[in-house]
């Protein structure tokens, strides 16, 4: 694939794309842009229908994007625990019927994957304008650790012993911190400074500051992780953004996706290296091979922070810094509101929460909100380019089962 700048209408340069398709000829993709982002507040909504948190976030991406109902020409939606043809039932009493609906599920990168898929669709020249959106309402399972595969017999083999996600990655922090030479203050430093960005956004399920102290007192869950040291598993709420290969002009500065990658998880057949986040790195790695964005002009990155090692190990995963240097990174202030990178200025997972299917499209919603100057409260200055990363899936026998990397741009 090869990417080219070339002059439009009006003298504008516009990024065109060249697929090498059958027979060698090119086929030019369509550059596809975010026009309208929106999502509810999460936390608990026990007055509130998945069809009126779905609804209120599709409409008010619409209004976002200046979009009619009538202009959609495809829906994405994106859930794990909603159940059979969801998307349809969700979208039936909002008068936009009729278009091509996909539900999908990838675990926790589903709303991402969704985006991946209308990405390509939009690209193709398929569709001109589409909605993506994502919901969850995990309140209604009643609390808990989520439930893991039902399908996969070695999973399950798995945690008839004990295992599960929180184990998994208090199994990761420990071997962290033992071969880097930490305590475990350093990831309390990651729930401190990502509750503190929570504080910030009005739609985080968690909006107070903690301590390092109150990090490291608070309830154990495995060691070395407590409980402000994972996200919340109770959650309702939902995302959605309306993508669309036509130059949008409702806001002073058009977002456009430079990248969209998933990859799914090899097979470890022998031992491994738990803090290798091997899937993260090679799709990065293919994301910034599609933008031609160096790692270090990224600009905000919001990031699958279930569990407070995971934001370190993507650290390094996404070359944000060096191999063995994500504690330093964290350490020197650069992830935080003010830093060189921020990261989940949200709040990320930890505080504004995870409703699984919406998690990716609200991650999109962040980052169209910093780099149009309208996240109110926690505004990154100058930020032109931002990526969102989210992995999903903990099956038996490989990394993650899915990884998605996005990148985009202004």
């Amino acid at each position: 694939m090869a990417s080219r700048l070339q002059q439009g209408r009006g003298g504008r340069l516009q990024h065109r794309l060249f697929l090498h398709g059958c027979q060698g000829r090119k086929i030019v993709t369509s550059q596809v842009y975010i026009a309208g982002a929106a999502m509810t507040p999460f936390g608990r909504h026990n007055a509130l229908s998945m069809q009126d948190l779905a609804q209120a976030a599709v409409l008010n991406a619409l209004k976002d994007a200046g979009v009619r109902k009538d202009e959609v020409q495809a829906i994405y939606a994106a859930n794990v625990y909603g159940g059979m043809v969801l998307g349809q039932v969700l979208i039936r009493d909002m008068g936009i019927t009729g278009p091509a609906l996909y539900n999908v599920e990838n675990a926790c990168a589903s709303g991402a994957t969704a985006v991946h898929l209308a990405c390509q669709a939009l690209r193709l020249g398929l569709y001109e304008t589409v909605v993506v959106f994502g919901v969850e309402q995990l309140t209604q399972l009643g609390g808990g650790t989520i439930p893991l595969q039902r399908n996969d017999y070695k999973t399950e083999l798995y945690a008839s012993h004990g295992m599960t996600l929180p184990t998994v990655y208090a199994m990761r922090g420990t071997r962290y911190l033992h071969e880097r030479g930490e305590t475990a203050e350093l990831l309390a430093r990651v729930a401190v400074k990502n509750r503190a960005h929570g504080a910030r956004n009005p739609l985080a399920q968690q909006r107070s500051e903690v301590t390092l102290e109150e990090v490291l007192n608070s309830r154990p869950v495995a060691e070395p992780l407590t409980l402000l040291q994972c996200c919340p598993s109770a959650v309702d709420g939902a995302a959605a953004v309306v993508l669309t290969t036509r130059r949008p002009t409702q806001h002073s500065a058009a977002v456009h996706i430079l990248a969209s990658a998933v990859q799914s998880g090899y097979q470890e057949l022998g031992c491994d290296d738990i803090l290798d986040a091997e899937i993260t790195a090679r799709t990065a790695r293919l994301a910034y091979e599609q933008s031609g964005v160096d790692p270090k002009d990224v600009n905000l990155v919001e990031l699958h922070d279930a569990f407070t090692i995971a934001e370190l190990l993507y650290y390094e995963a996404l070359q944000l810094t060096k191999s063995g240097e994500g504690g330093e990174l964290l350490r020197s202030g650069a992830t935080a509101l003010g830093g060189r990178v921020p990261v989940n200025p949200s709040g990320g997972l930890l505080a504004k929460g995870h409703p699984l299917g919406a998690t990716g499209v609200a991650q999109m919603v962040e980052v169209v909100w910093q780099l149009q100057n309208r996240a109110d409260g926690r505004q990154i200055e100058n930020a032109k380019i931002g990526l969102t990363q989210c992995t999903g899936g903990g099956i038996a026998g490989v990394d993650h089962a899915a990884s998605s990397v996005h990148i985009l741009g202004v």
